[in-house]
C-alpha cells in the first residue's frame, strides 16, 4: 500500500517544515501514488526511521533470567515487535559471541543464525547483525567467518573484554554475574578463563583472519572500547573505521580527527552520563566528537536521547536526531536510508514530540505500527 502523510512537520534536508510526505514502491517519492492511503500528523512531527548500530537489548528475551533460556524464534519476534514500536527501522543486533557458555556462547550464536532468516521475513525492523567477536574466542573463528562469508554478518565489531574479566575474578560479586549468565558455577568459571587466557598468543592471528574476510565480504568493521589512541590505530590498521564507545575523550577525538564516526550510547545521555564513569556522550556530540548514538541496551533510549539533546539548547533537533539516522545509516554504508529524500526507503516514524514518542512507524514503505487510538488517523 503506497501513503501520503500530511498535515505534520517534516525534517527534510536538515530543517523542519510543514509539508506533505509520499511514499510509493517502499521509498520516499516526489508525488503520491494513485489510491495512496493517507496518514494525518496534524500536529506531530515526520521524521527519518531510527537506525541502531549497536543494540543488545534482545539478550533480555533470549534470558530474561540468568540460566532462563526461551527460544531463540520467540525472543527474536519479542525483539523485532519493541523495535519497531521504538521507531526503529533498522536495528543491528549486537551479538556477542564469547567464549563464555550460555548467552553468549557458538550454541547460542548458531542458534540466533538459523533463525534469523525467519525472523527477518516477519519483521517490519530491517533485523541485521553486529556480530562482536570477543578475540579469545579462538574456537568459534570458523563459524565466525562462515558467518560472515555467507552474509550472515553484517557488521564486525572486534571486542576484546577478557583481559578485563580476569582482573575482575578475585571479585566474587563480578564472578557470581560472569558465571550467572554463562550458567555456570563460579569456580569453573574462573577456571574457563584461565584456559582461554592461556591462548591469547594466537589472537593477532585470528584478529588478520576477520579483518581480511570482513574486507572481502565489503562489511563495516568497528572497534569496541578503545582505551588509548594506540588501540584505535591498531584496530584502524585491521579495517575498523568506525570507533565505538571509546573509553576516553582523547581517543573519541582522534578517531574524529581521522573523520571516523565515533559511537556512544543513547542511555549515556538519557542518563546523564556513562553508568561506568567513563566519558559523557552529551557534551562530546556537542563538541563534534561523537557522532553516532546507538541504543545499546536501551531500545527507547534511541528517540528519547535526539529529544534530550535538543533541549540541552546546543544542538537543534535536526542535528541531533541525525545521531540516530542519517549519521549511524552512514556510518555503515547505508546511503539509502536515515533521510527523508525522493528516492530513500521509506523509513519514517511519526512523532508526539510532546510525549516524545512514536505515534505510527512505516518501514520501506508500509506501516509496521501504530500506537493505540491513532489508527482515526488513516483515511482510505
Amino acid at each position: 500500500m503506497d501513503w501520503i502523510v500530511t498535515g505534520g512537520t517534516v525534517l527534510r534536508d536538515g530543517a523542519m517544515a510543514q509539508a506533505a510526505l509520499a511514499l510509493a514502491g517502499g521509498a520516499v517519492a516526489e508525488q503520491p501514488a494513485a489510491g495512496a492511503a493517507r496518514f494525518d500528523a496534524t500536529g506531530l512531527l515526520v521524521m527519518p526511521g531510527l537506525v541502531d548500530i549497536h543494540g543488545d537489548a534482545h539478550e533480555r528475551q533470549l534470558q530474561p533470567r540468568p540460566g532462563v533460556d526461551l527460544p531463540t524464534a520467540l525472543a527474536l519476534r519479542d525483539s523485532a515487535a519493541q523495535l519497531i514500536a521504538c521507531g526503529i527501522t533498522t536495528a543491528y543486533l549486537g551479538v556477542t559471541l564469547s567464549w563464555e557458555p550460555g548467552l553468549r556462547s557458538l550454541a547460542a550464536w548458531r542458534a540466533l543464525k538459523a533463525a534469523l532468516p525467519a525472523a527477518r521475513a516477519r519483521a517490519a525492523t530491517d533485523l541485521r547483525v553486529h556480530l562482536r567477536f570477543e578475540a579469545d574466542n579462538l574456537d568459534a573463528l570458523d563459524d565466525a567467518l562462515a558467518g560472515i562469508a555467507d552474509g550472515s554478518v553484517h557488521l564486525l565489531g572486534f571486542n576484546d573484554h577478557t583481559p578485563a574479566i580476569v582482573k575482575r575474578l578475585k571479585d566474587p560479586v563480578q564472578v557470581a554475574k560472569y558465571a550467572g549468565r554463562a550458567g555456570m558455577a563460579a569456580a569453573d568459571f574462573a577456571e574457563l578463563a584461565a584456559a582461554v587466557t592461556a591462548r591469547r598468543d594466537e589472537v593477532p592471528a585470528a584478529r588478520a583472519r576477520l579483518a581480511a574476510a570482513a574486507r572481502a565480504a565489503g562489511i563495516p568493521v568497528l572497534s569496541h572500547d578503545d582505551a588509548t589512541i594506540e588501540d584505535r590505530e591498531h584496530y584502524r590498521a585491521h579495517g575498523a573505521t568506525i570507533c565505538e564507545f571509546p573509553m576516553a575523550e582523547a581517543v573519541g577525538a582522534a578517531a574524529r580527527d581521522a573523520g571516523e564516526p565515533v559511537v556512544m550510547g543513547a542511555p549515556n545521555v538519557v542518563r546523564g552520563g556513562s553508568h561506568l564513569g567513563w566519558a559523557s556522550a552529551a557534551p562530546l556530540a556537542e563538541r563534534g566528537i561523537v557522532t553516532v548514538l546507538a541504543s545499546d541496551y536501551v531500545w527507547p533510549a534511541m528517540m528519547e536521547a535526539a529529544f534530550a539533546m535538543a533541549q540541552r539548547g546546543v544542538l537543534d533537533l535536526p542535528r541531533a536526531w541525525a545521531l540516530v539516522s542519517e549519521n549511524p545509516a552512514r556510518a555503515c554504508g547505508l546511503a539509502d536510508r536515515g533521510r527523508l529524500a525522493p528516492g530513500l526507503r521509506g523509513d519514517v516514524v511519526v512523532v508526539d514530540a510532546a510525549a516524545r514518542a512514536p505515534v505510527a512507524v512505516f518501514a520501506a514503505g508500509r506501516l509496521g505500527w501504530i500506537a493505540p487510538g491513532e489508527a482515526s488517523r488513516i483515511a482510505r
